[in-house]
């Protein structure tokens, strides 16, 4: 007998990084739906053989979607991502980052779901840390209601897992970027300048632009889903025994990332300062080891996944002029 198609849910799955988590399951031959209720994502980034359904994460109708469907294999990207609406609305990010968080934990518990795989951020749990690259192990010292509301989850999904039986893996992703990244939102940096760039405008630089994030490619952040929705796990004393940072480990400087899509647009439009933006971290770069340890290592260079994304964005812009 063909074993069946492993039933997956990839929540937030019309956003940026999980429609593409969603293709690559769908890619390999599991039976894949999309949770989403198009806030931030867009109905055009689910691709056909994906079921599409639109629902808020904390509706009481992700319960029966559970029991009717039973995942193997949940996803979890929906969330407020942007660390200026936490800190202006602190409820409004709880509500989605926790109470949405705990309706999917209840409801993967309720069906028996083997693997909840839990969508973090290295980027903001650390704090302004004191080890660059920063590990797994590091000290976690949130300084936005988005970072406190990330780790938050996770301690959540430790106590469902020490106390309840939950399996899950938390990804801390660094600071994603690729095709498909809103340029209008606050962590797509790639995306604006991209679109800056090819709309003749000079780039935006906060404060002196030293200032240095990890840039991973989104295909390098899928892989890194595919690998743990599989791979076997210890039994967690603390957070960090399932938590796998997802980056490159290579800490890039706004001022370097600049002049390297300029060098993929072929063009300079000049670039203008404005004052450093209060709370914004100084560095930010993840040890990767352990997850490479899996087997994963990112596939792209920075080159590489900049010249894809810009070439994509330039596309897009030429099909909406």
């Amino acid at each position: 007998m063909t074993p069946r198609a492993r039933r997956v849910l990839v929540t937030g799955g019309a956003g940026f990084i999980g429609s593409h988590v969603a293709d690559a399951f769908l890619a390999r031959g599991d039976d894949v739906w999309v949770v989403d209720d198009l806030s931030s994502g867009r109905r055009e980034n689910v691709s056909p053989g994906v079921r599409f359904v639109r629902m808020d994460v904390r509706d009481e109708a992700l319960r029966e979607l559970f029991r009717e469907v039973r995942f193997d294999i949940v996803s979890h990207h929906a969330a407020q991502i942007d660390v200026r609406v936490s800190v202006a609305d602190p409820l409004k990010d709880a509500s989605i980052n926790i109470s949405g968080l705990l309706n999917v934990a209840e409801s993967a518990l309720e069906v028996d779901t083997r693997r909840v795989i839990f969508v973090s951020s290295g980027g903001v749990v650390y704090g302004e840390p004191t080890e660059i690259p920063t590990p797994e192990t590091a000290p976690k010292l949130p300084l936005s209601p988005y970072g406190v509301s990330k780790l938050t989850g996770e301690h959540y999904l430790h106590y469902y897992r020490r106390v309840r039986g939950l399996k899950y893996v938390a990804l801390r992703y660094a600071n994603v970027y690729g095709p498909r990244q809103d340029p209008h939102g606050e962590a797509g940096v790639v995306a604006i300048f991209s679109t800056r760039l090819l709309g003749g405008e000079a780039l935006t630089i906060f404060g002196d632009g030293e200032q240095t994030r990890d840039y991973v490619f989104v295909r390098d952040v899928v892989s890194a889903n595919l690998r743990v929705a599989d791979v076997p796990l210890p039994e967690p004393v603390t957070l960090d025994e399932v938590a796998f940072n997802v980056g490159t480990g290579v800490g890039t400087s706004v001022n370097d990332l600049a002049g390297a899509i300029e060098k993929v647009a072929g063009r300079e439009t000049g670039r203008v300062h404005r004052p450093e933006r209060p709370g914004e971290l100084r560095h930010s770069t993840l040890e990767t080891a352990k997850l490479r340890s899996l087997g994963w290592a990112p596939a792209y260079t920075l080159s590489q996944g900049l010249t894809e994304t810009y070439d994509f964005i330039a596309r897009q812009r030429g099909e909406d002029s």
